[in-house]
């Protein structure tokens, strides 16, 4: 069982940055893959970003990719999504999540997830 608490979250402007943090309870956080995921009313909850489980391996989504920055402290069981340069089109709930364990691969659907965290809300104003 693994318990995920966001933070991080806040208003900023277009063109600022934000640091999400993602932190773990439990045992064997280094063991899981882990994502982000955002959702915006009436939408789907998307795919953001994903690390595996050693943090050898990233994955973004094409609007992100060169702005944010997925990164994990398996000592500090947290796991971070640094954004930067962002844009109105970034405002949603981020949602950190905890997939499968021991996998080298990253994990982009919503579905193979296992535990999710509670959201941050992410507002970038114009």
């Amino acid at each position: 069982q693994v318990q995920l608490v966001e933070s991080g979250g806040g208003l900023v402007q277009a063109g600022g940055s934000l640091r999400l943090s993602c932190a773990a309870s439990g045992r064997a956080f280094g063991s899981y893959a882990m994502g982000w995921f955002r959702q915006t009313p009436g939408k789907e909850r998307e795919f953001v970003a994903a690390i595996s489980w050693g943090g050898s391996s990233t994955s973004y989504t094409d609007s992100v990719k060169g702005r944010f920055t997925i990164s994990r402290d398996n000592a500090k069981n947290t796991v971070y999504l640094q954004m930067n340069s962002l844009k109105p089109e970034d405002t949603a709930v981020y949602y950190c999540a905890a997939g499968p364990r021991y996998t080298g691969v990253v994990i982009t659907t919503a579905t193979s997830y296992n535990y999710w965290g509670q959201g941050t809300q992410v507002t970038v104003s114009s």
